[in-house]
């Protein structure tokens, strides 16, 4: 199972920053599992997480939120 950090009721920047962190700790090509909010959330932690160089391997809705795995 992959590592999850849960930050639904998160608010932007705050998110993304504990989303950079939790990556920096896990050994290299780990998937990392974050729970985001729809909205605000959805629309920048995506796009920041690539502009750091990221890579976004899914994203799948679920009923009040999002499940976003992103490779460390």
């Amino acid at each position: 199972m992959n590592p999850r950090l849960d930050l639904r009721g998160t608010p932007c920047p705050l998110n993304f920053v504990r989303t950079r962190l939790k990556l920096e700790q896990l050994p290299a090509g780990t998937p990392l599992e974050v729970w985001l909010d729809a909205g605000e959330p959805m629309q920048h932690v995506p796009d920041s997480l690539r502009q750091q160089g990221y890579e976004i391997l899914t994203i799948q809705p679920q009923d009040n939120y999002f499940i976003l795995t992103v490779k460390a």
